[in-house]
């Protein structure tokens, strides 16, 4: 059986059927200079545990992603003040519908029939 690993190069690893996961670790350490602790294995998004059989986790020409251990970090804010705000804010009553003024082209509009369309002309001033 055959499988790739995929680290900072693709490695194509010939294994037997009773090869553990932690050997190609061991093997794969070595090719590319890394610390054991510091490697992780992941086939399908999954992580790969070491005493796991490769022929009976994975099928023929699979591949393995190789990454190192990613070093964990406090995250940037807290989780227990979100939604502080909303929460603090006092709840206003909503007004009443009220007509908002037309604007724009709209209102030109309005304008402009209320002036010559429709009015009737008459002599002298607008009362």
């Amino acid at each position: 059986m055959q499988i790739f690993v995929q680290g900072t190069s693709t490695h194509a690893v010939s294994v037997n059927s009773d090869t553990t996961v932690e050997e190609i670790k061991e093997r794969i350490c070595n090719i590319e200079q890394v610390a054991y602790e510091d490697l992780c294995f992941h086939y399908a998004g999954v992580p790969l545990e070491d005493d796991v059989m490769l022929n009976d986790a994975l099928p023929n020409l699979a591949t393995i992603v190789a990454s190192g251990k990613l070093l964990g970090g406090k995250v940037h804010g807290s989780l227990a003040r979100a939604g502080k705000v909303k929460g603090q804010t006092p709840k206003v009553a909503a007004m009443e519908d009220k007509k908002k003024k037309r604007t724009g082209r709209c209102k030109r509009r309005i304008q402009y029939n209320r002036r010559f369309s429709t009015a009737v002309s008459q002599f002298g001033r607008k009362k």
